[in-house]
């Protein structure tokens, strides 16, 4: 179980729908999909020298109640948090069967 006073964040869902203009289908512009509460912990450097060596980036993590919306996360789709968007890197169980998702994910640069 997941204590209500660990969600300490609420972060916005964005998913980025097919669009089709008849030739061919492309990654639209990102659609909030839902927003959840969630516990942010930023990623130790440890973690991040051993993820860079195997080419990836990443700087947090979010843990975030299993419901409908969060089920069916992908790593296509993108997260904000206080101004903040992040690209979904890894998703994974946490906590228990349908108790939690793990997210991990890295910042956007612009």
């Amino acid at each position: 179980m997941i204590a209500a006073g660990e969600l300490e964040w609420q972060i916005g869902i964005y998913r980025r729908p097919a669009e089709d203009d008849g030739f061919s289908s492309s990654p639209g512009t990102p659609v909030k999909v839902g927003e959840v509460w969630a516990k942010k912990s930023d990623i130790r450097d440890g973690e991040r020298l051993a993820a860079a060596a195997n080419g990836q980036i990443i700087e947090a993590r979010f843990l975030v109640r299993y419901d409908e919306v969060t089920s069916a996360l992908a790593a296509s789709d993108q997260l904000d948090c206080e101004g903040v968007r992040y690209e979904v890197v890894g998703i994974r169980e946490a906590r228990g069967r349908r108790v939690g998702i793990e997210i991990t994910a890295k910042a956007i640069r612009p």
